[in-house]
């Protein structure tokens, strides 16, 4: 397969009326952190959008950043630490779950999927986070939408639409996004060895306190023997993160201290280990490709809250899943033994009665093939997709079938 890999807009946009020419289709990739993600489809040559990279604006004071769609994200990230500023959204690495490099995961790819990590409770995914954007559609064509301040309201806010589109509706040359000041310290309130369904109480009963939580995650057993620092909890772990400035995290840590006292005994984990912590669990380290379930078939699941552990269960019991609870519940990581389907029958099932969405992150090409990856929508909502779709790439030129077969 060719590979394409354009140093400005104006070859991208070349490459995609190359493609329109001659009935070609491409494959959308950044630095390819995420390649196989998505349905095992077929493309004529690859987009490689590596060659746009670089910081174009970066004003600390007003909380605001542009950069080529190919910027490593562990540049941005970098750049606005030094400032004393983070991306609030919290985007995951995928690289231990896939088995490829770490950090060298694209901004362009981080919107493209949507990303977010534990911090998605309070701060919200990428798309939230999304001011501006300039791309190229499947037409050919280049358009911005957005801007560089936060109340930008003018015409339709297409940031939102391409934020989880995956690359099939443009190809993002170069975005624009909202930083946010970086928490002076921060601290983790651990519950030990609880139950499941006692976790999800507790993780509720934080969330409506006081504390101001930013992160809650409930680690299995045999999740929480899997990160360093959990490891001595000898069993279930069910954490809770604190950010602020110090005086505010102790009085905090003192409101929750209290609130879960009765669920179990309580341990704390300062802020280094703390961040070691919600670092493994955005990046769902337990279940690497390289660990003890590598060779299993990876899903991600979000629901409600209050559904989460029901549908944790129903895995564990049917199909010996190994869980992890993010979100508050909202998220499961489920790693489900290797089969010739994903068990996706079941897990669509599951996750249907429960309500909520869930994706294939890791399986083989031959079971990304043969399964749906991504949630199949209802047929008025697939038509709106299709429609939305021909709006932007009438013919299908830009990671076709890469989400659904045909669109």
């Amino acid at each position: 397969m060719d590979s394409i890999r354009p140093s400005d807009v104006g070859e991208v946009e070349q490459a995609v009326q190359w493609a329109l020419a001659g009935s070609k289709t491409l494959e959308v990739v950044g630095r390819g952190s995420k390649r196989v993600i998505g349905r095992a489809a077929q493309w004529d040559a690859t987009l490689d959008l590596s060659g746009l990279s670089g910081v174009t604006l970066y004003e600390p004071e007003e909380l605001v950043l542009s950069a080529k769609a190919g910027t490593p994200l562990a540049d941005i990230e970098a750049l606005v630490a030094a400032s004393k500023q983070e991306l609030a959204f919290e985007p995951m690495d995928y690289a231990a779950v896939l088995g490829g490099p770490a950090a060298s995961g694209t901004i362009g790819g981080a919107i493209a999927a949507n990303l977010s990590g534990p911090r998605r409770i309070k701060a919200g995914a990428a798309r939230d986070h999304f001011l501006g954007v300039n791309a190229v559609s499947g037409r050919g064509e280049t358009f911005k939408s957005g801007g560089r301040v936060v109340k930008n309201v003018t015409g339709y806010d297409l940031c939102k639409l391409l934020a989880g589109s995956w690359g099939t509706l443009a190809a993002m040359t170069d975005v624009t996004i909202k930083t946010l000041p970086r928490a002076e310290t921060e601290e983790t309130v651990l519950i030990l060895d609880l139950e499941d369904g006692a976790a999800c109480k507790a993780m509720a009963a934080a969330m409506g306190s006081f504390a101001d939580v930013s992160a809650a995650a409930h680690l299995p057993a045999a999740v929480a023997v899997r990160i360093a620092e959990t490891q001595s909890a000898g069993g279930a772990a069910t954490a809770f993160r604190l950010e602020g400035v110090a005086p505010s995290v102790v009085q905090r840590k003192s409101v929750l201290q209290g609130l879960l006292s009765s669920f179990g005994p309580l341990g704390t984990l300062a802020a280094s280990p703390s961040r070691a912590l919600w670092r493994a669990i955005r990046d769902v380290t337990p279940f690497a490709a390289a660990g003890p379930v590598g060779g299993h078939d990876l899903w991600r699941i979000s629901t409600a809250p209050t559904r989460g552990v029901e549908i944790g269960r129903s895995l564990v019991e049917q199909a010996d899943a190994e869980i992890l609870y993010d979100w508050a519940g909202g998220l499961i990581w489920a790693a489900l033994p290797a089969s010739t389907d994903a068990r996706a029958p079941l897990v669509r099932a599951t996750v249907t009665a429960c309500g909520g969405h869930a994706t294939l992150i890791r399986a083989p090409a031959s079971v990304r093939a043969a399964v749906e990856v991504f949630t199949p929508e209802a047929a008025v909502l697939a038509a709106l997709t299709r429609r939305v779709r021909e709006s932007f790439d009438p013919q299908g030129v830009l990671n076709a079938g890469r989400m659904w077969a045909g669109v």
